[in-house]
């Protein structure tokens, strides 16, 4: 049985902030992670309704179920926010494996129970999880940084955080939730199970971290106009293919 969990990640910022805020961090991180001849090559990027992308990237995680030899791993992303698709395939294993996440945005506190409009037989075996971006037990061992601490960031533009206190989701505006559903198919005998929770829990990470950095970040993307994020994403797409070939920092400043 293909492993499917809706995870909801509760922010304080309005769903129209988010739109700017999450295309700063994917820029952000797809710079972060691109270099020593790996990382993020953006193929096409297109209209569809707000835009299309393609990509191909070999994050870290997919390393661990990949085969030697066979490091690519083909990205194909619809936004026509604030209803997201992104759909991951590995060419090496062809039709077994794919991780097809889902996403809605919306202005509540992760009370909707069916933001995406999901099916009877999706909704008989979907999980539900919430993840606390102020809970580090979200965070794998090693993934904590205190510069991307909720409960301790404060900005300055927003006067918003930290984000210290137990009830803080129940009480902050402005306030919106991501709703993503995850579907991991890894159909291979013997193996299925293992590496479909490996991945939902590989994930879990990094939707927890994504989003406290996003939160940390806030001073840097707030107030950004989306032809400022537009011409922010050629430019790191120009520069991508030039990093791929170059040896990874361990920073990049964009402040």
């Amino acid at each position: 049985m293909v492993l499917v969990k809706e995870y909801r990640i509760t922010n304080n910022c309005t769903v129209d902030e988010y739109r700017i805020a999450q295309l700063y961090a994917v820029a952000k991180m797809s710079m972060n992670e691109t270099g020593g001849g790996e990382g993020v090559e953006v193929i096409k990027n297109e209209p569809y309704d707000n835009e299309k992308g393609k990509g191909h990237r070999i994050p870290a995680w997919i390393r661990a179920v990949a085969p030697k030899g066979s490091l690519e791993l083909h990205e194909e992303a619809w936004n026509a926010y604030p209803h997201c698709l992104t759909v991951l395939t590995f060419p090496y294993l062809g039709t077994r494996f794919k991780v097809v996440t889902e996403t809605m945005h919306l202005a509540d506190r992760a009370t909707t129970e069916n933001a995406l409009n999901l099916e009877a037989d999706i909704l008989a075996v979907r999980q539900v999880e919430s993840i606390s971006v102020t809970n580090d037990k979200e965070l794998s061992n090693g993934t904590y940084k205190e510069s991307e601490d909720p409960k301790l960031y404060k900005a300055s533009k927003t006067a918003r955080g930290p984000l210290s206190a137990e009830d803080w989701a129940e009480t902050c505006e402005p306030v919106m939730t991501c709703y993503k559903l995850l579907t991991v198919e890894f159909n291979y005998w013997g193996l299925q199970a293992m590496v479909e929770k490996f991945i939902h829990t590989t994930m879990r990470n990094v939707f927890a971290v994504f989003h406290r950095q996003l939160f940390c970040d806030t001073d840097a993307w707030f107030g950004m106009t989306i032809e400022e994020l537009r011409a922010m994403e050629d430019e790191t797409a120009k520069n991508l293919l030039d990093k791929r070939n170059q040896e990874l920092p361990s920073k990049i400043d964009f402040s």
